[in-house]
């Protein structure tokens, strides 16, 4: 057997979905190399042999045309977090210090935007044209066109030397064809003699070529691009601001106990099996064990739930949240990678670097679009030169065509919207694995859910009791004498019922003997009576008549020879399934009820939340094998479940949701993670899944009919350049606010 590795690169010089194309291509024409670029998040995932060092995957990428290398490590914050950051970033007042990419981008934006404006506006209103107008607007669009179109011209030009072309390609022609034309018109045709007066079209200019000077077009296209590059780059970070602040929620330093004495070290230097402090309004520096105190603690920004958590020893706390109250004396039992904050950062990062179905075809005309443009350009070229016989028209045509087909918005309209979408996810508590899970959210008519810690809680409780006729006694001696006696046992029946006891009527006396009885019950004596708490054979074996027998969770309880009464425990529903079962319904799911216990205790769960359809009495084993019954029936099938019991029918299912607060078996086994352990963020993340699904398809259908309308359009001659270019900044700047739209997902 062979074993693959699994890179991350970082690739610098991508321009459009067709670098991500070309670079993917290399890649993947090395033996035994599968890789995916990902033009958005701009990252490179590579599964190659061991024998493929990392230094020959970066020379590829270089050989392409342009850089590599792997990810720095995150950087430390300069200070210990207390409190939870927002992480977003996006916007504020510093972003350019924290990426000086857009600030330089932004720099060469804004004085290209100052030098273009006039030349724009002396082209575009020819009352404000005076002698002499056009060398004012030549010496203001040089610059414009040499020092703003640089980054196109490089691009350009690196292709053109490995025999490819991009959208930096079409841009460069464009606008360069644009400047010469103009160059030679003013310097060798009538466009630079005094008086001379130029209108302005939104259509194909007629007029005759030496008069005709197209400067606004060069340097107007290369402004509105460098634009819709900046809130490209903007509207990125803010997709990505979800990840950010998933990964930076983690603390920086944490207080250890050595020898009974803290000492504040940085958290990387944490083991398992240390203890450490935190105090109110500290980050809990990894995942661990209260070891001493109480307190409530704040998981909001980790799982998307408002209401703090109450602990206590013995409860386990997960890294990044926020300790709100008590102090906490913490076991650590997950550092570094192995945290759950590690884990989810992790399974948001593979998602947005993946790629759905829909993207991969968007891909596959991407590598070729930008060629057949070429071709179309020239074609449009000849035909007006046959047809009408005006360089002119046929010119302004051809620059047309190259400008408005630059294939930006197709590049961009899966990536951000992943990114948006698994950001929010995060957000909520909703961790998505791959794209490839939206797809099949959408086909989903089925969901199968586990009882037991999905729909209940997974803890027993004390739900009722019923003293028998003639019994000689009353509910409370029943439950004071059961509820001591069962205190002293470990079994969570009989903590149930002491629990119950002790909640009903306050302290409770202790047992003078105590005897367990395995798989029965317990024995012992309370209050001088002799006491049976257990199953019906416990009291028969001892001789007891028991005179009514009731179904799964009745506990027996008898004194002195003589049946008394039973108590009732079971599972309890958790107070939001039946809201969630509401909700399921409302997607179009049908909802199956799945457990391994009686059927009379799964149909009461079933009643109790609203689900019609139960499969009780399944050995673990056979859950697999119920899924693919399901699905030979003909449904589409999702399954959400916790345990490890559930990961082989996690992953059958069509779709596998594990609840976070489940096994990590089964966790691993999902498509989706629910952080939190709520059955209505199933409904949310279905919802999600398929809204993002939507957006990706939406800013498909757009990228894909404006690139069909408007080539015919500008080939025709009914598209002024400059009005093509401001188009097709457009483009591209809608499927990334369509996209950001995710972000307000409740």
């Amino acid at each position: 057997m062979t074993t693959s590795t699994t890179t991350e690169l970082t690739i610098g010089g991508m321009t459009c979905a067709s670098c991500a194309a070309r670079v993917e291509k290399k890649l993947n024409r090395i033996d035994g190399v599968t890789a995916t670029v990902n033009y958005a998040t701009e990252k490179a995932r590579v599964e190659h042999p061991p024998d493929i060092g990392v230094d020959e995957l970066i020379a590829t990428v270089e050989r392409t045309g342009y850089t590599a290398e792997e990810p720095p490590p995150p950087e430390p914050a300069p200070t210990a977090g207390a409190g939870a950051g927002s992480g977003d970033g996006s916007g504020s007042g510093d972003a350019d210090t924290r990426d000086p990419e857009l600030a330089a981008l932004r720099q060469r934006l804004t004085v290209s935007a100052l030098l273009s404006a006039p030349v724009v506006l002396l082209a575009m209103v020819p009352a404000l044209q005076f002698d002499d107008w056009q060398w004012l607007s030549l010496t203001l669009a040089a610059p414009v066109v040499v020092w703003g179109g640089l980054p196109f011209h490089r691009a350009a030009w690196t292709n053109l030397r490995h025999g490819a072309a991009t959208m930096d390609t079409l841009v460069s022609i464009g606008t360069l064809a644009a400047f010469g034309w103009s160059l030679w018109a003013l310097f060798l045709g009538d466009a630079g003699e005094p008086g001379m007066r130029h209108g302005f079209d939104l259509t194909v200019d007629h007029s005759t070529g030496s008069s005709a000077i197209y400067l606004e077009v060069a340097a107007g296209v290369i402004t509105f691009i460098l634009l819709g590059r900046c809130l490209e780059a903007r509207a990125k970070r803010k997709a990505g601001a979800a990840l950010r602040a998933l990964m930076e929620l983690g603390a920086k330093d944490v207080a250890v106990l050595r020898d009974g004495t803290e000492v504040r070290v940085p958290v990387t230097e944490l083991r398992t099996g240390d203890l450490f402090v935190v105090r109110p309004g500290e980050k809990i520096a990894t995942d661990g064990t209260v070891a001493e105190g109480s307190s409530a603690v704040d998981a909001s920004l980790l799982t998307g739930e408002s209401l703090p958590l109450d602990v206590t020893e013995g409860d386990t706390v997960t890294g990044g949240c926020v300790n709100v109250s008590g102090r906490l004396v913490v076991r650590a039992t997950r550092v570094g990678a192995d945290t759950r904050l590690a884990r989810m950062a992790r399974l948001v990062e593979d998602a947005q670097n993946g790629k759905a179905e829909v993207q991969r075809l968007a891909d596959r005309i991407s590598a070729v679009f930008v060629p057949v443009v070429l071709l179309i350009a020239l074609g449009t070229l000849v035909t007006w030169l046959l047809v009408t016989d005006d360089p002119t028209a046929a010119f302004t045509a051809a620059v047309a065509v190259l400008i408005i087909a630059c294939p930006c918005a197709l590049g961009l309209a899966t990536p951000t919207a992943l990114l948006v979408g698994t950001g929010r996810g995060a957000q909520l508590g909703i961790l998505i694995k791959g794209p490839e899970v939206l797809e099949s959210t959408r086909r989903i008519d089925t969901i199968v859910l586990d009882k037991t810690g999905t729909v209940t809680t997974g803890r027993m409780s004390l739900t009722d009791l019923h003293v028998y006729e003639d019994a000689g006694t009353d509910e409370d001696t029943l439950l004071r004498l059961a509820g001591a006696l069962e205190d002293a046992s470990e079994h969570p029946v009989a903590r149930a019922v002491a629990a119950g006891a002790a909640e009903r009527l306050g302290p409770l006396p202790t047992p003078k003997s105590f005897e367990n009885v395995p798989g029965l019950g317990v024995r012992g004596s309370v209050d001088g009576r002799l006491v049976l708490v257990g199953r019906a054979a416990l009291l028969t074996a001892e001789g007891v008549e028991v005179p009514e027998r009731t179904g799964p969770g009745a506990v027996h309880v008898a004194w002195d020879g003589i049946a008394r009464g039973t108590l009732t425990v079971a599972d309890t529903v958790k107070d939001t399934s039946a809201e969630a079962v509401t909700r399921l319904r409302a997607l179009g799911l049908r909802p199956v009820l799945l457990t391994g216990d009686h059927r009379a205790a799964a149909e009461a769960v079933a009643a109790e939340v609203g689900i019609d359809e139960v499969i009780a009495e399944v050995l673990p084993e056979e859950k697999a094998g119920v899924v693919r019954r399901l699905q030979e029936e003909g449904r589409t099938v999702a399954m959400v479940g916790d345990g490890v019991n559930d990961a082989a029918a996690l992953a059958t299912a069509d779709l596998g949701l594990a609840m976070g607060t489940g096994t990590d078996a089964a966790i691993e086994a999902g498509d989706l993670t629910l952080v939190r352990g709520d059955l209505r963020v199933a409904a949310d993340a279905i919802r999600l899944s398929r809204r993002t699904l939507a957006t990706i398809k939406g800013n498909l259908g757009w990228a894909f009919g404006y690139n069909v309308a408007a080539l015919p359009l500008a080939a025709a001659g009914l598209l002024n350049p400059m009005i093509a270019g401001l188009a097709m900044a457009f483009s591209s700047v809608f499927v990334v606010s369509n996209s950001l739209r995710l972000r307000r997902f409740m």
